[in-house]
């Protein structure tokens, strides 16, 4: 008999460690998010009478949700201004949704998050100047959305970042400096905005850079000789731009590369016919134009 409760109580233990609830804040932004998404339209939904450990998608970690992967799931509705209270949160992808609304300034709050992915939805607004203040984040990707205003100089303060992809949006005016900083980057895009100005000279500092993407905007002067340091570079797109010479790029062995395009001087490349299925960046864009 004693032997019979002991294993009881130790059942009772570990079966309450293995369904340990997170904190009652944590799950009311899990439960904000399900109402303000409209969580009873989602392709795979939760059961918010369960433990938040068995919600489809989400990640608990020592009684704290870490991640949040909401993927192609139906998401339509705005992100709740209460995302910026997951203070645990390292990964949050809510991307192929129909998410609007304004860029949620909120999340720059996550300053553990490693992985943030909003990419196709139709999210409006400017990208908050504070996010510098993300410094674990090693992938940003906010492309297909209908974001505008500049790209924050702060941006550079992200040290550690991977992936940049804020493609296919409206952003306009020139290409901060300051991603020069950012020497882990492997992928920089940048296409399909309206972006002016001249490329900036310290984007030869990203010497890990394998993928640049600036094609489709308003670029000018001239190609920095400085591209010639990017050793790693294996896809480079920067054709339909307005640049008065490329003749540095005439150096670079294109042969060395996967993809290399760019609107040749003496015969102009046409940007329709190019085929962007190469790269690892996406090309759609939603077809709405009352969201813009």
């Amino acid at each position: 008999m004693r032997k019979l409760l002991f294993t009881l109580a130790v059942f009772m233990i570990f079966g309450g460690l293995l369904y340990a609830e997170v904190p009652k804040k944590e799950k009311k932004v899990l439960i904000d998010l399900f109402h303000t998404t409209n969580g009873s339209d989602w392709t795979k939904k939760w059961d918010i009478k369960t433990p938040v450990s068995q919600w489809y998608g989400v990640k608990v970690v020592d009684d704290h949700v870490v991640e949040i992967n909401l993927f192609r799931n139906n998401l339509v509705g705005v992100i709740p201004q209460s995302i910026g209270k997951l203070k645990y949160l390292t990964h949050l992808n809510l991307a192929f949704n129909g998410l609007t609304g304004q860029f949620p300034n909120e999340v720059t709050k996550l300053e553990g998050l490693k992985v943030l992915k909003l990419e196709m939805n139709r999210i409006k607004g400017e990208i908050p100047e504070n996010i510098g203040k993300m410094k674990s984040l090693e992938e940003l990707s906010l492309f297909n959305n209908f974001l505008n205003g500049s790209i924050p100089q702060s941006i550079g303060d992200i040290s550690g970042l991977k992936i940049l992809n804020l493609s296919s949006n409206n952003l306009k005016g020139e290409i901060p400096s300051t991603i020069g900083n950012l020497t882990l980057l492997q992928s920089l895009g940048l296409f399909e905005n309206t972006l002016d100005g001249t490329i900036p000279s310290e984007l030869g500092n990203l010497v890990q850079l394998k993928e640049l993407v600036l094609a489709n905007n308003d670029l000018g002067g001239e190609v920095p000789k400085e591209f010639g340091q990017l050793a790693s570079l294996e896809v480079l797109q920067i054709q339909n731009n307005k640049f008065n010479s490329v003749k540095s790029l005439e150096m670079m062995e294109s042969k060395e590369f996967l993809v290399f395009d760019y609107d040749k001087e003496v015969e102009k490349i046409d940007f329709k016919n190019l085929n962007f299925s190469k790269t690892r960046m996406a090309d759609t864009k939603f077809e709405d134009d009352n969201d813009k």
